[in-house]
């Protein structure tokens, strides 16, 4: 692999200045973000009358047009019906050619379980190098270290091209609002010379990490209604059929309970022989706050592979039951289970949800109402080969910040706008990388950001923007 020397400036100068600009100028602000609870619109029915997205996209955008960078320009998209859209213009400086396309999202998963004593999904903590607080990590750090990539290259007196930065808002619904937002702003991108997406991570902090491939995802909620009303479970319990029961029927029709496997064939795709890219050795026991004893589902390696291209289910909330405390002798009228299925990256989510309606809805068990409503389902991302000017500058970029080669596999999450930009910039080489890794628990109580691995992905980044520039310098190679 040939070595970039596009400039004479250092990772550790740029890492010093990534640090002074994280400090000073960075995380005031990101501690304000992380006390909005700015849920993306799945988990908040009113978004639009309760202003959270708006507070948090009018914050974003505000702390970016203040940015000293010449000439940039910072708006809000807003549409009616749809979430906000951050866009962030930095022209080209030393007449570089071509643009950088850097994406990310501001919109939360709900706290989703009780947080460690000190610790809340909307009062941010600092303790060392983790900032803990809901949508820190996923993904409200992207546009910082976005912004602060061009400025510590602005800084080094480093050409670079325009820099153009897209923060969406409801990328933890599916991103059902995107393709209208790159319906309008699209034209203003041309053609970008690179995308980069700030949304992903890594199995550890030693080192960058490229993500290979993505799983799609399917999100469904199946109903099943026996009464039309509770009744007294002594006089209905064995005459009339619980909804339990049958909703369990109905979900062992898409998966197979003593394995966990997915019976539906349109849900399953050919794995490939090994995960693609490379990480080191990984343990699956330690990465998971399991309980001890618990059996996990495949073996050594061999869950990397599961966890990027084995479809799986899980169920993520239930409606019609009551809690223990409250649960008395009542026959319910129904249950409801919103359940979340992780698609292979090659499956296309649209015909796996038409699959899954057939399936659900077919002969419904003793004649119960059944019935299925789906979010936009998101189609997963398996990644070209990167062009070696890209590949060049991530590895240095790595080696210099860690003295590691980057790691690179597949992720068994989603980001919806990968495979949309995929779509559209078919020949456009799209990075996925980001700061995700052990224990940072997007999603799930106690989410952290790493502040150093997010000062490494800003240095990686500002690399990966000088390169882009320095391929579309006139006279270069």
């Amino acid at each position: 692999m040939s070595k970039n020397t596009s400039s004479s400036t250092g990772a550790a100068e740029l890492r010093s200045a990534a640090h002074r600009l994280w400090e000073q100028a960075v995380l005031p602000t990101l501690f304000r973000y992380a006390t909005i609870p700015c849920l993306s619109p799945d988990f908040d029915e009113k978004w639009e009358s309760s202003g959270h997205l708006a507070e948090a996209a009018s914050l974003l955008h505000t702390w970016a047009q203040g940015r000293p960078v010449r000439g940039l320009a910072s708006r809000v998209v807003d549409a009616a019906g749809r979430s906000p859209l951050v866009v962030v213009d930095a022209p080209a400086t030393g007449d570089v050619p071509g643009t950088v396309l850097v994406y990310g999202h501001l919109d939360k998963q709900p706290p989703l379980g009780e947080w460690r004593e000190g610790l809340g999904p909307f009062t941010p903590v600092r303790e060392g190098d983790r900032l803990y607080g809901r949508g820190t990590a996923d993904d409200g750090y992207s546009l910082f270290a976005a912004m602060t990539a061009i400025e510590v290259l602005d800084a080094a007196s480093i050409p670079r091209p325009r820099v153009v930065v897209l923060v969406e808002a409801s990328e933890e619904s599916g991103s059902p609002d995107l393709p209208d937002h790159l319906a309008a702003v699209g034209h203003e991108l041309g053609d970008p010379e690179l995308v980069v997406c700030l949304d992903s991570g890594g199995l550890s902090y030693d080192r960058l990490w490229l993500t290979s491939s993505l799983r799609g995802n399917l999100i469904a909620t199946v109903s099943v209604r026996v009464l039309t009303e509770g009744v007294h479970s002594g006089s209905a319990g064995g005459i009339v059929p619980t909804s339990f029961r049958l909703l369990r029927l109905l979900l062992d029709r898409l998966e197979d309970p003593r394995t966990g496997e997915l019976r539906v064939p349109a849900l399953r795709a050919d794995l490939p022989a090994a995960p693609t890219g490379t990480a080191p050795a990984w343990n699956a026991d330690e990465a998971f706050p399991i309980v001890p004893g618990l059996e996990l589902d495949g073996t050594g390696q061999d869950r990397l592979l599961r966890r990027a291209w084995a479809p799986a289910l899980a169920v993520t909330g239930m409606d019609g039951i009551p809690s223990v405390r409250d649960g008395g002798n009542v026959l319910r009228p129904f249950t409801t289970a919103k359940i979340s299925l992780r698609l292979p990256p090659t499956v296309d989510a649209g015909k796996a949800a038409e699959a899954v309606e057939a399936v659900v809805l077919a002969d419904p068990p003793a004649g119960a109402d059944v019935r299925v409503h789906f979010d936009a389902p998101a189609t997963g991302w398996a990644a070209p080969p990167l062009a070696p000017w890209v590949e060049d500058a991530f590895s240095r970029a790595s080696q210099e910040l860690f003295g590691s080669e980057p790691g690179s596999l597949g992720e068994g999450g989603t980001i919806p706008f990968l495979a949309m930009l995929g779509e559209r910039y078919p020949a456009v080489p799209l990075v996925a990388t980001g700061v995700l890794g052990p224990g940072s628990n997007a999603h799930g109580p106690n989410e952290f950001l790493h502040l150093p691995m997010a000062e490494a992905v800003t240095v990686a980044t500002a690399r990966l923007i000088e390169a882009a520039g320095a391929r579309t310098r006139p006279g270069s190679p």
